[in-house]
């Protein structure tokens, strides 16, 4: 299987269990992998024979800057299931991690992150 990486898209988002989150709201990094054969589209040059990762980066951007959601579990769940049911036929299977770089609990840290795994499995 072959692989698409869209690495490290940045938005800004009103998500978060704390009041203050859906307020002040917070950057969010978000890295797709897409497993998906790419063959084809390396022999002739053809857009149609794979996935547009400009697509996929709206596709992130729409739910990342849309409705806010208290959990980034959420949200990773909804840029997978949206990918994997805009591209039925190309995307085998995804990875998505969801960054917050800047949770406001107390400590010392870079980020919190999730990441998720789905597929169409037999």
């Amino acid at each position: 299987m072959d692989y698409i990486h869209v690495n490290e898209m940045e938005f800004y988002g009103y998500h978060g269990a704390l009041a203050e989150e859906n307020v002040l709201g917070q950057r969010f990094r978000a890295s797709v992998s897409l497993a998906i054969e790419l063959a084809e589209a390396g022999r002739t040059d053809d857009l149609a024979k794979t996935v547009n990762y400009a697509e996929v980066y709206d596709i992130c951007q729409s739910i990342i800057e849309g409705e806010p959601r208290k959990l980034i579990e959420t949200l990773a769940e909804d840029i997978a299931g949206t990918i994997l049911k805009k591209f039925p036929s190309q995307v085998q299977g995804l990875k998505v991690v969801l960054i917050k770089p800047d949770p406001p609990i107390p400590g010392h840290y870079t980020s919190v992150s999730v990441e998720i795994t789905r597929g169409r499995f037999e």
